[in-house]
């Protein structure tokens, strides 16, 4: 017999909503491989991956968010990250919602000059900072958002600032793998998502392995 206790404590562990972006994730990338390997995740299958609708995408996610009937951890890339505040900036989570989190991987640019017009339906990227801790992991040489853009960006959002060097857009031609430190920053995330918006990681931290932290 199954103890009820222990079924209870599964209901309370947070569901990782893994949300992609333009043309969604392939089977080479790490949101991919995190939805095989990651127990309690989910890929949130938003649709029309190479046209988005940002409206449509927004009322995608929020199902996929009520739907999880337990906390939920948002890990979005790219384009997802843009649709991350977007949806909160529609939805008016309180703290009391069912996100405690957000880990923001690669923002593209929307507004000024972007990599791709299809992202263009989602400007301007919303200012508001997020009501729940979060951070933006950001590469030097991303090539669809400057670095100096994504810190200020994070600042704008609350989030905590992650470097994580010369990755591209911390994707499948980035050649990360399964990006173990990724990993490594969600672990964190989730074991501090309660914590206040914008302090959900110390500005310094040694577990980093490599990856240097801004406030």
């Amino acid at each position: 017999m199954s103890d009820p206790n222990d079924a209870q404590a599964r209901k309370q562990e947070p569901l990782i909503l893994l949300v992609p972006g333009l043309d969604g994730s392939g089977p080479r990338h790490w949101q991919r491989r995190w939805a095989e390997e990651i127990e309690n995740s989910q890929l949130v299958e938003l649709g029309t991956w190479d046209n988005p609708h940002r409206n449509t995408w927004i009322n995608r996610l929020n199902l996929a968010v009520h739907r999880a009937g337990r906390p939920v951890v948002i890990v979005a890339h790219s384009l997802g990250c843009i649709l991350t505040a977007w949806w909160s900036k529609f939805e008016q989570p309180s703290w009391s919602a069912p996100v405690i989190g957000a880990m923001l991987v690669a923002p593209p640019e929307v507004d000024f000059f972007p990599r791709d017009e299809r992202v263009t339906g989602f400007a301007p990227t919303p200012a508001d900072a997020l009501p729940f801790p979060s951070l933006l992991v950001a590469s030097q040489n991303d090539p669809w958002m400057g670095f100096e853009t994504s810190k200020s960006l994070a600042r704008r959002w609350g989030s905590t600032f992650v470097d994580a060097g010369h990755a591209g857009h911390i994707n499948a031609d980035s050649g990360i793998g399964s990006w173990e430190d990724g990993k490594r920053l969600l672990s964190k995330l989730v074991e501090g998502g309660v914590s206040s918006p914008g302090s959900a990681l110390p500005a310094s931290a040694d577990w980093a392995e490599g990856l240097e932290f801004r406030a």
